[in-house]
């Protein structure tokens, strides 16, 4: 009989541990699951939040890129017009110039308009007088006229050489005359044209015959 008893005990007891053992593995799953969609949740808010970034970070570059675009277009837009500045610039400075050139004289022959009247009222008037002392006289005044006139406004001036010491700077031998002196460099003794100079530089050579050094 106490056998029996024990068997009867150990049946009753039976039931109860194995559905013990059974509720252990059931509530463990619930935990692992409800970690696992926890951290599910937390990856899928952490891609969310990292898809927000990306979209922001685009959207900025997006922005600055086509910020740059603009400013590149601008900055083409200045390179065209500054070169069109330019080529106006070049284009009206070249003409200038050439103005320039072609009226640097204006002045001048302005002035001599002056003295053209004058030589052609000295003729006129030896026309009508047939004096030719008065139109000696005439052209003699005008000729003194011009030469101080482009003497004192131009700074041409005409020099004498007859006398001088021949100098190839200044003077043009022509020719070589004898003379009874002897002289130890050679001297112009005539003047066949005369010569002049512009400020400090000769503009034409006077033409001169010179004496033949000594022996």
């Amino acid at each position: 009989m106490a056998g029996s008893k024990e068997t009867e005990k150990d049946v009753n007891m039976s039931p109860q541990t194995e559905s013990e053992d059974k509720c252990t593995p059931l509530h463990a799953g619930d935990d692992a699951s409800e970690t696992l969609t926890q951290e599910t949740t937390e990856a899928t808010e952490e891609e969310m939040s990292a898809k927000e970034g990306m979209d922001q970070t685009l959207e900025k570059l997006q922005d600055e890129l086509e910020s740059a675009i603009a400013d590149k277009q601008e900055m083409a837009d200045q390179l065209l017009r500054k070169s069109a500045e330019f080529e106006n610039f070049r284009k009206r400075l070249l003409r200038d110039k050439e103005d320039s050139i072609r009226y640097a004289n204006t002045q001048l022959l302005g002035d001599l308009i002056d003295i053209i009247d004058n030589f052609e009222r000295a003729i006129e008037s030896g026309k009508e007088s047939n004096d030719f002392e008065a139109f000696f006289n005439g052209v003699e005044m005008i000729e003194s006229q011009l030469v101080s006139m482009l003497d004192s406004k131009y700074g041409l001036k005409r020099f004498s050489s007859k006398g001088e010491e021949f100098d190839p700077q200044r003077h043009e031998a022509v020719a070589m005359l004898p003379t009874e002196e002897e002289h130890e460099h050679q001297i112009v003794l005539e003047e066949l044209q005369k010569g002049y100079e512009l400020g400090d530089r000769v503009l034409r050579h006077s033409k001169v015959a010179v004496s033949k050094p000594a022996e």
